[in-house]
């Protein structure tokens, strides 16, 4: 009797929130676990192994991280028409299989003897194409996985366990990293990535219905097309990109080097980003139902606090003030990157949806490899606290020029995502929230 009520009854997690009666979602939910947790491995077992390698110089660390990056100007827009064409998931196996076999190499030649530095900004280099390849086709595949009306919390509940899987994965790293090497991190990244392929393989999405294939640069025109008659879209995909490259530099390449010298060490770094991880998880909790009347005014001043981290930095603020402004700023950038995806997903028609997110990734990270380039030798020449100063004024500048175009200003949310349903609050001049994330939070 019990077991036919059971069987009849949903699960409350279901009840709650919709999305996890998908099949398909629940499986890419658990790929979502896993990829970051192993990736958390290699963000901190990287930047150690350069280091003890290197004893501390900052400009190898800047040139073996720009590797990391450098390969997406070139194969991040075949991966959107690749992602557009073909079903994403497997564009996303590839990816996985090219960083697990990149970032294991690098952990057995770390773990065999003293690699140099030419074969650490190689394999990079295959890790960052993988990237590349990833992120379009990660775009794309959620929205053949769930329909419109469930997105954001879709969006919201995977960001929610990508970043708490990053967040655990950051906090083990660093103990990990400082009690047996990075090298050991560097292997388990390896293995975690292959994980994810039978995960995957199991996912039923098909590649998208399109009426004809034109040739590569047709295809990468009518995505830029998209991007271009969108004042909201390029403008804050240039907004981000001095922004991230002031970041990279000032967080990634010298945050390491600020713990190693004044912090405690891989440790310190660990629990670094994995305080920016749980406020990421936060963030990801409120995005379920929160939604900014202005959503791009709030994309543009969420971009502006990431000042935040480096001036920590800079400031040699004590870990428990770096830790709660990395957490804090955390939940801001969450809520910013849901708004974002569901705008995209809204806005951009699906068979273009994987096109447009590589120029937006293109944006985003066609700078980075110079801020990780010039971090190092700025930080050698005038000193890491200047250098440091320097990426959080560039951050904010970029995000000030971001606010004049008066679409960013004034676009309301009903604009960029539909008019939402009616509720008692919203009749009050409150943001409404859809019906079926009311009572998925409830």
């Amino acid at each position: 009797m019990v077991a036919r009520a059971l069987r009849r009854r949903p699960m409350l997690g279901t009840r709650r929130l919709p999305v996890l009666q998908i099949r398909d979602f629940r499986i890419l939910l658990m790929d979502r676990v896993l990829a970051p947790a192993s990736v958390a491995f290699s963000m901190v077992g990287v930047s150690f192994a350069v280091l003890d390698r290197t004893h501390g110089s900052t400009a190898e660390l800047s040139y073996v991280l720009a590797a990391q990056i450098a390969p997406s100007l070139i194969f991040v827009l075949v991966g959107g028409v690749v992602a557009d064409r073909i079903a994403p998931q497997r564009v996303i196996i590839a990816a996985n299989v090219l960083m697990a076999v990149s970032e294991g190499t690098f952990g057995v030649l770390v773990l065999v003897g003293h690699p140099q530095l030419w074969q650490m900004i190689a394999l990079e280099c295959v890790t960052g194409t993988g990237a590349a390849l990833f992120y379009p086709a990660s775009t794309a595949l959620l929205p053949r996985v769930v329909p419109g009306d469930l997105l954001q919390e879709a969006s919201a509940v995977s960001r929610l366990a990508m970043n708490g899987a990053l967040m655990g994965g950051s906090v083990v790293a660093g103990f990990v990293v400082a009690a047996i090497g990075p090298g050991w991190a560097l292997l388990t990244c390896g293995a975690g990535l292959l994980g994810t392929v039978p995960l995957l393989l199991a996912l039923r999405v098909t590649a998208g219905e399109r009426a004809s294939r034109p040739g590569l640069y047709r295809e990468l025109a009518e995505g830029w097309s998209e991007v271009r008659s969108r004042t909201w879209l390029w403008v804050v995909i240039a907004q981000f990109t001095v922004v991230l490259m002031a970041w990279y530099g000032g967080f990634s390449v010298l945050g390491p080097v600020v713990a190693r010298a004044h912090l405690g060490g891989p440790a310190a770094w660990g629990t670094i980003t994995g305080a920016e991880s749980l406020g990421l998880i936060v963030g990801g909790l409120l995005a379920l139902r929160f939604r900014p009347r202005r959503p791009m005014l709030f994309i543009v001043l969420s971009g502006g606090s990431i000042a935040a981290t480096p001036l920590a930095l800079g400031m040699l603020w004590p870990l428990p003030l770096i830790c709660a402004a990395a957490f804090i700023l955390g939940v801001g950038i969450e809520i910013m990157m849901v708004q974002w995806t569901v705008a995209l997903a809204k806005n951009i028609p699906q068979d273009k949806l994987a096109r447009v997110s590589s120029y937006d990734l293109l944006g985003s990270v066609m700078a980075m490899p110079i801020g990780a380039l010039v971090a190092g030798p700025i930080a050698a020449w005038v000193g890491v606290p200047k250098a440091e100063y320097g990426a959080a004024a560039l951050i904010l500048i970029a995000s000030a020029l971001a606010l004049l175009p008066r679409d960013i200003r004034t676009l309301r949310a009903e604009h960029l995502f539909g008019p939402a349903r009616a509720t008692g609050e919203a009749a009050a001049g409150e943001p409404a929230v859809p019906e079926e994330l009311s009572a998925g939070a409830m």
